[in-house]
């Protein structure tokens, strides 16, 4: 008896409407010395490939890469992509090529959401705009100073209190350090902060949550390869796009709101940084302060600046109660470096061994494993192949994080990684988890604060163990970011 597999079926579908102009629907030319890669089948090209590691694509490139080299091609439906693995390769793409590699291609599901406005998925001069403006409103609200760092401080102060008040039995902590983390960024965009137990932000991060999950699916690749065809087919692809505008409403209505009450002397979050530059533009055929472009860039910060620190800040803690000697180290670190006091950014340079173990923690959960694909900004001669303007381009992080060239233990969580013979913190240059290049992380000074000054607070009040009777399991979660499987923590509190 055959089981019932809804993507085969969806496959067939495919296969079967598509059989009949299969050539036509085809982008790609052939180009003499583009990357080699593995065998195409008519119609779907190497889709096949990746169903078959069912929403983890980064292991299918990285095997493909064993076989095929550091730089080679596929086939998603009509289009042809190149992907980039290990260091040395996609550092010299998105560093040494910065400007060549530096645009976003047209990825249909998420042109469907931000019609190419806000940040991340935006393009050309657009992009241009909004990331210099990004950087320079997180700046002045303070991303990389004492007035961010009391936030953080505050907001370490009220997670202690709520996993104290679990007087150490067994907990789930997924939405509390979701929280935790969101109330930052929130503090930037709309000034103020969340209850943990809020509906509004609940409702929100589950929203987010979801579509971090669905985007990775098989329907969701499916609808990228033949947006038109899968735009009318039910399935996870919709709930993303009905989660999306839930979002968006959401932030509208804090826009309308925000505008009533806006006054160009007082600016008091981001949202008003941008609505004074939208007063202060001048009318021209390009505009860039506009509506769309704000919500997008909200949407985009939120969700960015609240999942993947959370999730990092998850796996460490699911690290220590695997690894108890690892953590006894940090925790002797921090009372003989801070005692009792409020960590500080300025400690961390006397901690050696916890910043080696925060640097672990991100390079062993590997939270982003294929960074967001890039595209070409004209013709390009890359390590000998020719990558014509506008190709699609996928760097790998995963395989640069575990790039056996750089990282004696790829696979193990190893602090080693990052300190000498003498026990003193020590640069990698494959470290590289909110990417590099002029599409990198906007957000990476934050993030950077966050993790350091909520993993040290934690560290300092509580000792992480697994509920009595269970074994860590460190097995990663599906996804378009890699999280811990559910599981439960016991937060010890420390004498």
């Amino acid at each position: 008896m055959f089981a019932f597999d809804p993507v085969s079926v969806l496959l067939s579908v495919v296969v079967v409407l598509f059989l009949l102009n299969a050539f036509l629907d085809r982008k790609g030319k052939v180009y003499k010395n583009f990357p080699p890669g593995p065998r195409t089948l008519p119609i779907i090209g190497n889709i096949h490939n990746m169903l078959m590691r069912r929403q983890k694509p980064h292991l299918t490139f990285q095997e493909l890469a064993e076989e095929y080299g550091p730089v080679y091609s596929m086939q998603m439906g009509p289009e042809k992509i190149v992907v980039l693995c290990g260091y040395e390769a996609v550092k010299d793409a998105l560093v040494n090529y910065a400007e060549e590699f530096s645009e976003r291609p047209v990825i249909p599901m998420m042109e469907k959401v931000t019609k190419g406005h806000g940040l991340i998925f935006s393009h050309g001069e657009n992009w241009k705009v909004m990331r210099r403006f990004a950087l320079s409103t997180l700046r002045d609200f303070g991303m990389g100073k004492k007035s961010i760092e009391n936030k953080i401080n505050e907001e370490s102060n009220s997670l202690v209190e709520v996993f104290e008040s679990y007087k150490g039995k067994p907990f789930d902590n997924l939405m509390i350090m979701n929280a935790a983390v969101a109330n930052i960024i929130v503090s930037i965009l709309l000034g103020n902060r969340f209850e943990y137990n809020s509906p509004t932000l609940l409702k929100l991060m589950k929203l987010i949550n979801e579509n971090i999950r669905l985007l990775s699916s098989p329907l969701a690749l499916l609808y990228n390869a033949y947006p038109s065809l899968m735009s009318w087919i039910p399935g996870s692809h919709q709930t993303i796009f009905k989660n999306a505008m839930e979002t968006r409403n959401f932030f509208q209505d804090i826009f309308v709101k925000y505008k009533e009450e806006f006054d160009m002397n007082d600016q008091r979050n981001l949202i008003d940084a941008f609505l004074l530059k939208q007063k202060e533009e001048k009318p021209s055929p390009q505009m860039f302060f506009h509506n769309d472009n704000l919500l997008s860039l909200v949407n985009t910060l939120f969700g960015a600046g609240m999942e993947t620190t959370s999730t990092t800040l998850r796996w460490g803690i699911l690290l220590m109660m695997k690894y108890p000697e690892i953590q006894k180290n940090v925790q002797n670190e921090i009372d003989r470096v801070i005692g009792s006091a409020q960590p500080l950014i300025e400690h961390r340079k006397l901690m050696p061994y916890t910043d080696a173990v925060i640097h672990e923690m991100q390079r062993y959960g590997n939270i982003a494993p294929t960074a967001v694909p890039h595209s070409t900004t004209r013709d390009v001669t890359f390590r000998g192949y020719f990558l014509p303007k506008g190709t699609h381009v996928i760097p790998v992080l995963s395989s640069v994080l575990q790039d056996k060239a750089y990282f004696a233990k790829p696979l193990e969580f190893y602090p080693q990684h990052f300190l000498d013979s003498k026990g003193n913190f020590v640069k990698n240059d494959a470290f590289l988890p909110f990417s590099a290049g002029r599409r990198s992380c906007a957000g990476e000074t934050l993030a950077k604060m966050e993790l350091f000054m909520f993993f040290t607070r934690l560290m300092q009040k509580f000792t992480f163990q697994p509920p009595p009777g269970v074994e860590v399991d460190l097995t990663p979660n599906s996804g378009i970011t890699i999280s811990p499987l559910f599981h439960e923590i016991c937060a010890i509190p420390r004498n």
